[in-house]
């Protein structure tokens, strides 16, 4: 076999691994005119390589960021080395719906890409080979970890049954308030409130039923705050709520409205329709209270003061 049949052969047998490889290979000259194209590009955009030869890549594929890529190929150039970019930094630079079976949660293909310079036999730099690696299986798992622990944190801070902050979490956010006014002495007010004669639902109705009740109260309260009030589920049938900027008389305005709506609204439990009233306290804050914890005793026993004086009512702490 003569020296230019054994050259022959390297060449096909090497024309043969860039076409079948798993990995998007693209050749440009330094006018981003497209020279080499290969199976894995061609099968995934759905473009033969006869039809983008010569062409130039931004023409063909307008969605490519001119700008970004333009600047990375001329650091290239310029420096004579590869350059990298990750999906993390980039999701894709081709626009390729994902194919993958397993992954087809996932609308494009995630790629990594690797930008290498091509020298002449002068050593200087010619084109570029931009090597396209499919990586959605990896960028997928990690986007699902990611939302689960997104899940999970949100889990830890929230009352299942409700969907509002759980207490340790509202407690928390009740301290930050307090060192809020502490610095800057804005008016802020907190409410403590229960549903009223509530062991009567649940021994009635039964504890689904007194659930759906529970459930019922926040979403109602929810729905007559403000976007930056804070309601938590104290525990039970008792839930605290953060009133910033708000005094004492505002936040009995606030709460009129709250009591007045769960009032005249009715639950259409499993077993049968409930009605159901609350009672609420009010305690704006002061210099006096020493911590947060004290803020919310007082809270706490304007609660009290309203079940004691017949329920279904509104009282403000005396401070």
């Amino acid at each position: 076999m003569g020296f230019k049949e054994v050259e022959a052969n390297s060449f096909h047998w090497m024309a043969n691994m860039l076409e079948s490889v798993e990995v998007g290979l693209v050749v440009l000259d330094l006018d981003f005119r497209i020279q080499a194209w290969n199976g894995f590009m061609e099968n995934h955009s759905g473009i033969t390589a006869s039809r983008v030869r010569d062409k130039v890549l931004f023409d063909v594929f307008p969605d490519i960021p001119k700008a970004w890529l333009t600047r990375k190929v001329d650091a290239v150039t310029l420096l004579n080395t590869r350059a990298f970019t990750s999906w993390e930094q980039r999701p894709y630079l081709f626009k390729f719906r994902n194919t993958r079976p397993i992954t087809g949660t996932e609308e494009y293909m995630f790629q990594n890409l690797t930008i290498s310079p091509l020298s002449g036999t002068t050593g200087q730099v010619e084109k570029v080979c931009l090597m396209v690696y499919d990586v959605t299986d990896i960028a997928s798992s990690k986007r699902a970890l990611e939302r689960a622990n997104e899940q999970l944190a949100k889990l830890s801070k929230t009352d299942r049954l409700t969907g509002l902050l759980n207490r340790g979490t509202w407690e928390n956010l009740v301290d930050a308030e307090y060192e809020r006014y502490c610095r800057y002495g804005h008016a802020t007010s907190l409410v403590m409130f229960d549903l009223d004669h509530f062991k009567k639902v649940n021994d009635t109705c039964g504890h689904l039923a007194g659930d759906e009740v529970i459930k019922h109260a926040a979403s109602i309260t929810r729905s007559n705050l403000r976007q930056s009030d804070t309601i938590g589920r104290y525990g039970g049938e008792e839930f605290g709520i953060i009133l910033p900027e708000t005094d004492a008389e505002g936040a009995r305005v606030i709460c009129e409205r709250i009591r007045e709506s769960i009032e005249q609204s009715t639950v259409d439990t499993s077993v049968a329709p409930v009605q159901y009233t609350i009672s609420m306290g009010i305690a704006q804050l002061t210099p006096t209270p020493g911590n947060y914890m004290q803020w919310m005793q007082q809270a706490d026993k304007a609660l009290y003061t309203a079940k004691e004086s017949g329920r279904n009512r509104v009282v403000v702490s005396e401070q």
